[in-house]
């Protein structure tokens, strides 16, 4: 893995409220970030997401589990725990990043499971996602 890929992963594995105002280090000033909710512009916009996170959710962090570069694109698979309203979750998934010029994140694209990672933990349509996957297996 090249050095700004280590450097900006170990700015996502010690993320937190007071690490965001190192934000300009990592991401360009007009990236693109997007995931199963939503694209969003502009590196400001992206700060604005990572705090909501911190103001929603109790503990949230990334762990880096795997990495594969090639030039300026890298593919990252990860575990996000966190803990909302008193339960521990998990979620697992990927972020496919490309770096611009200058080496900062100017596309990071999230792929997760929306279904099991949120959808599945509502009462009522947990229960009907869990029995279709359970028919469908």
């Amino acid at each position: 893995m090249n050095a700004l890929f280590a450097a900006h992963l170990d700015w996502f594995s010690r993320l937190s409220p007071e690490s965001l105002t190192d934000i300009g280090r990592v991401y360009a000033a007009n990236a693109h970030f997007s995931d199963p909710f939503q694209r969003i512009e502009g590196r400001d916009a992206i700060a604005q997401l990572y705090t909501r996170m911190f103001e929603k959710l109790q503990d949230p962090r990334f762990t880096m589990i795997e990495t594969v570069c090639e030039g300026n694109r890298a593919f990252v698979t990860w575990d996000f725990s966190f803990s909302l309203f008193g339960r521990a979750r998990l979620i697992h998934g990927g972020s496919l990043l490309q770096l611009d010029e200058a080496g900062l994140i100017a596309e990071h694209r999230d792929y997760w499971d929306a279904a099991a990672g949120v959808y599945e933990t509502l009462p009522l349509l947990g229960m009907l996602l869990r029995w279709l996957k359970r028919r469908m297996a």
